[in-house]
């Protein structure tokens, strides 16, 4: 049965490949989004877009008066750097704003939540490789902090009040859509950086190892999380480390043109390896990654190819 969906943060990168699927799915989707990092373009045919920061109370004004179901949550302020800088900003976007959408939710009879939340961040430096989702949590950044918290509260809300929610721990995202400013993720600025014949930089020795998960898998563990009962957590990613080195050869590969890399100095305090288990999102939710890492990254590539020449 269709419902009514609100995607906060569903003009940006992740959320707007979130409200494709359920618009696809046959869903109403209203997207609540302030345009700080998302854009107009990203929100897809069909869904409504209300301009609105989600600390304010127009926010929750949209829970009431469109009868939502389902709040699928990705707005936040997701600079790791920035955290460290700026922590009680952090925290007033990422715990204030969900729990001004949280206290709309049990008055209006918001159902579920699906919450964004980080499989890299949240863990710190893992005991074992890939990290399930028993690991202990013990982030490191105030980010990192932010989301554990949110994960906290959403418990609190299922326990006393009933909302069932499901929190999806995402690996490092990416794909077409990405911004290759700011917050960006590698895969995006190493694209931007080849197209613009710009030098780019790795840091350190390059043998950091993330785990990368393809943007159109990532909206299909939201799909599959739709109707879970309960207080859930699943990881979300491909169990499989790849190293900075191994990433920028792969891109370069793909696009087929720009400088290769060089070297600088490591990065203070960088994770030095973070990858996750998705065992328990593929037993439970049946959701499989369908993507492969070199795949994903040559849709990426052709993306971001074409958005340059357009620019051209």
């Amino acid at each position: 049965m269709p419902s009514t969906i609100c995607i906060t943060g569903g003009a940006g990168f992740i959320g707007s490949h979130v409200a494709d699927a359920f618009v696809a799915a046959g869903h109403q989707v209203i997207i609540l989004d302030d345009l700080s990092s998302g854009c107009k373009q990203n929100v897809p045919t069909g869904a409504e877009l209300v301009t609105v920061d989600i600390r304010s109370g127009e926010a929750t004004e949209v829970l009431a008066d469109r009868n939502v179901d389902v709040l699928i949550h990705h707005a936040a302020q997701m600079d790791v750097r920035r955290s460290v800088e700026d922590p009680r900003f952090d925290a007033d976007v990422n715990i204030l704003g969900l729990l001004n959408l949280l206290e709309a939710a049990r008055r209006t009879g918001v159902r579920q939540v699906i919450f964004a939340s980080t499989g890299g961040a949240i863990y710190g430096e893992q005991d074992f490789h890939p990290a399930d989702e028993l690991h202990p949590a013990r982030p490191i950044s105030p980010y990192g902090v932010s989301k554990l918290a949110s994960e906290r509260y959403l418990y609190f809300y299922y326990s006393q009040y009933g909302i069932d929610a499901t929190c999806l721990r995402y690996a490092n995202v990416y794909g077409p859509r990405q911004n290759p400013h700011g917050e960006a993720g590698v895969v995006a600025i190493f694209m931007h950086k080849l197209l613009r014949d710009e030098q780019t930089v790795i840091n350190g020795d390059g043998k950091q190892t993330r785990d990368y998960v393809y943007v159109g898998d990532v909206a299909r563990a939201n799909l599959a999380a739709l109707g879970r009962k309960g207080f859930n957590i699943y990881n979300v990613g491909t169990g499989v480390e790849i190293d900075v080195n191994q990433l920028f050869t792969e891109v370069h590969r793909s696009l087929g043109t720009g400088s290769p890399a060089t070297h600088g100095p490591p990065m203070a305090g960088e994770q030095k390896r973070s990858c996750i288990s998705a065992d328990l999102l593929q037993r439970e939710l049946s959701v499989h990654p369908k993507i492969s890492f070199s795949h994903g990254i040559s849709q990426t590539a052709e993306w971001f190819r074409k958005r340059h020449e357009a620019r051209r």
